[in-house]
């Protein structure tokens, strides 16, 4: 048995900063939006057309918020 009174406290390992590659990020983010953009435009027209009102949200803003919830997705897999 060892006495561990007398060695103080003991330290954790440093971690290690891993960073995400941030230009492949880009780039699947990039690819992402711009195929969701198509459908995104389409939504949004078909969505005018029923309510004959302009949309809350244009097309590339609803492309933008499906690209961050997609990409990271990818990421963490």
């Amino acid at each position: 048995m060892t006495d561990q009174t007398t060695d103080g406290l003991m330290e954790a390992p440093p971690r290690a900063h891993h960073k995400p590659p941030r230009t492949e990020f880009l780039v699947y983010f990039a690819i992402i939006f711009l195929a969701t953009l198509p459908l995104a435009c389409l939504t949004w027209a078909l969505k005018a057309l029923r309510q004959l009102a302009w949309p809350e949200r244009g097309p590339v803003a609803r492309a933008w918020s499906q690209a961050r919830i997609i990409t990271p997705m990818i990421f963490s897999a």
